[in-house]
C-alpha cells in the first residue's frame, strides 16, 4: 500500500517529534532519547522548520513518516520511519520525494555504525564521499551525496 504524502504544517509537531523520539530509540536502544526531545524540538523550531522542505507520509489516517531536505543546500537531515513500517516502502516514497523536491541532487550525513541506513542509501544511487563528525553528537559519520 503506497502511503499517502503531503506537506508538514505545525499541526504535525508533536507527532512528528514523537516519531523521531520512538524511532531513533528503537534503532540505538542504549541511548536515552526521551531525554533529548526538548533539544529536539528547539532544534525542530529553530534549524529545520525555518529552512526545509517537510514531506509527512501517512498511513491509516498517522504519520508512519517524513523527510527534511533543504533544496538550497541540498542537504537531508532527516528520513525518518516509524519502526512498524520499516520495510514497507514509506522511506523509498520519501526518498524519491526529497529527490524531487532537491532534483540538482541531495547530501547527507549517516552514523557509521547505521549499516541499515547506509545500505538504503546505496541502493538508491547515494555514493560515499568522505567521513566526518556529526556536529551534535560527534558521532562518526560517513558522508554521501546523490546526483541526478
Amino acid at each position: 500500500m503506497t502511503p499517502t504524502l503531503r506537506p508538514y504544517t505545525d499541526a504535525d509537531e508533536d507527532a512528528a517529534i514523537e516519531l523521531w523520539r520512538r524511532t531513533w530509540q528503537t534503532h540505538f536502544p542504549h541511548i536515552d532519547f526521551s531525554a533529548r526531545v526538548a533539544w529536539w524540538r528547539e532544534r525542530w523550531r529553530q534549524e529545520l522548520i525555518p529552512v526545509a522542505r517537510v514531506v509527512v507520509a501517512e498511513r491509516d489516517n498517522k504519520i508512519a513518516g517524513f523527510v527534511t531536505v533543504e533544496p538550497a543546500t541540498l542537504y537531508l537531515d532527516q528520513i525518518v520511519v516509524a519502526p512498524e513500517y520499516w520495510g514497507s516502502g514509506i522511506a523509498d516514497a520519501l526518498l524519491d520525494e526529497a529527490k524531487r523536491l532537491s532534483p540538482r541532487g541531495l547530501d547527507l550525513m549517516v552514523n557509521t555504525d547505521n549499516a541499515r541506513a547506509i545500505r538504503f542509501y546505496e541502493k538508491h544511487g547515494f555514493v560515499y564521499v568522505g567521513e566526518g563528525s556529526n556536529p551534535v553528537s560527534g558521532r562518526p559519520v560517513n558522508r554521501m551525496a546523490w546526483r541526478p
